[in-house]
């Protein structure tokens, strides 16, 4: 056992625990986000050090590459952005700031731990760290809209492990193991020369495990808890779901399809299921959106269709859909987390997330409100912003394999989604103030806007930046 490889993890959990300690100690609160951003600078130096590691450890449950650790890099960037947001939104429960900051920290080690898993009850117990505490930040309001938002969260999240792990069982009784190159190599011999519809109970078993990751991606037909969860959650965890939980659901379906299931003979098969599976993912999620009220429930259904277009990605089976949809992770990622620091920061003055409250907002805060424009601009795929780079990657290798169908789908939904997101910059900028009182934005609010937005423009305009290291960390995969 290699604990080296888990460096990462095992430093962020330490910082997790120091921080509910030092909670028990220390009156000024506001140095437990300053010990949890800083502290992430441990596990982040670590996930350095270990690029360019090509290794698995724990009897194969753990696999460090390329791959894990781009991923690790992108959910502690996460992590840090959120925590620094939540500095100004922590005023709403005061006396339990250690155990949020803590239960962010413990969530973005499951995640992490999922990025680097290469067995399947490993993949289970990291989803399931992540998820339990997710479970109780989306509740940490304790208003009626929270406690429901958690209880909903946590009732259909265990159906959804119940779901996966009926599916990972079927795996695992037609194959004899639960580490994915040995599932490979049975699969091979299972469906050799024919199709996977020619084992009913592995086509089975692959079904319900893509339901049970779909819940985790927010994807149709498990897409049910979004809007209700994104609604009652504290702002700068919706924030938190929406990217990180996404980013290291598509890693996980990424190691698991592309390595278990890799095999030509049955990869165009879990290709069209992903394929019609985005097509409709990103046709509801959009057009339910356009009726929504509510900034917050319709960047929910917002995620809902960027899972359509990731699915493209993985639809796409090549080097470029690969690499394309770690790009488009990483750029969502800076795009949605700017649009809701900057929600979180109107709301903080407001207390609303009505759309019809943003009314004029330009003339009370230019900046933070030219700043969710232009993410909001980012996630239509308008150019110069990641949007636009992350859409035509994703949608160049869906037309080299022939998914010109799917692409039309995309492109029409895009289209679709301008209305919705121009009507709040339009509310925004031509809408009558219903107040003269500016939004007020502390140093770390600032700071995290700064980071998001310039990081959604300079990807824009020089993507090879990110893209450079997602095709190095693809190059795991055959």
């Amino acid at each position: 056992m290699n604990f080296w490889l888990l460096s990462p993890e095992l430093s962020l959990c330490g910082i997790a625990l120091a921080v509910v300690l030092l909670d028990l100690v220390i009156e000024q609160k506001k140095v437990l986000a300053v010990i949890s951003v800083f502290g992430l600078i441990i596990p982040i130096a670590f996930t350095i050090a270990l690029w360019g590691e090509q290794q698995a450890s724990f009897s194969g449950m753990l696999v460090v590459d390329n791959f894990s650790l781009f991923f690790k890099f992108l959910i502690l960037g996460i992590s840090a952005l959120v925590i620094i947001s939540s500095v100004d939104y922590v005023k709403k429960f005061a006396r339990f700031q250690g155990e949020y900051y803590a239960l962010i920290l413990f969530s973005t080690g499951g995640l992490m731990l999922m990025c680097s898993t290469g067995e399947l009850i490993s993949i289970y117990i990291a989803l399931e760290l992540a998820s339990i505490s997710l479970y109780a930040l989306v509740s940490f309001l304790k208003d009626p809209k929270s406690s429901e938002a958690g209880l909903k969260y946590m009732i259909l999240g265990a159906i959804s492990s119940a779901v996966l792990l009926l599916g990972m069982a079927f795996v695992f009784g037609i194959t004899g193991s639960t580490h994915l190159d040995q599932i490979a190599d049975k699969v091979s011999t299972l469906v050799s020369g024919g199709q996977l519809w020619d084992s009913p109970a592995l086509l089975f078993g692959i079904v319900l495990m893509v339901a049970g990751f779909g819940f985790k991606i927010a994807s149709v037909p498990f897409q049910m808890w979004v809007p209700d969860v994104y609604e009652g959650a504290p702002t700068p965890i919706t924030a938190f779901l929406s990217v990180a939980s996404k980013a290291a659901g598509f890693a996980v379906i990424l190691r698991v399809f592309y390595t278990a299931f890799g095999i030509e003979a049955i990869s165009a098969d879990w290709g069209m299921i992903f394929a019609v599976l985005g097509a409709i993912s990103m046709t509801l999620g959009n057009v339910v959106a356009i009726a929504q009220t509510n900034i917050k429930r319709m960047l929910g259904y917002s995620s809902i269709a960027h899972a359509g277009y990731i699915m493209v990605g993985l639809a796409a089976i090549s080097t470029l859909g690969k690499s394309g949809v770690l790009f488009f992770l990483a750029g969502y990622a800076l795009a949605n987390l700017g649009a809701f620091i900057a929600i979180i920061a109107i709301s903080n003055k407001t207390g609303s997330d009505e759309i019809s409250d943003y009314s004029g907002m330009s003339r009370r805060s230019p900046v933070i409100s030219f700043i969710l424009a232009f993410c909001l601009i980012s996630l239509i795929g308008i150019p110069p912003t990641v949007g636009f780079m992350a859409k035509f990657y994703i949608f160049n290798a869906a037309i080299q394999q022939d998914l010109l169908w799917l692409v039309i789908i995309a492109v029409l939904n895009s289209t679709i989604s301008a209305y919705y997101y121009l009507r709040v910059v339009k509310v925004i900028y031509i809408g009558e103030p219903l107040s003269d009182e500016p939004i007020p934005s502390s140093i770390p609010m600032r700071v995290s806007l700064a980071i998001t937005s310039i990081g959604v423009l300079v990807l824009g305009i020089y993507p090879w930046i990110v893209l450079r290291l997602a095709e190095t960390a693809v190059v795991t995969f055959p």
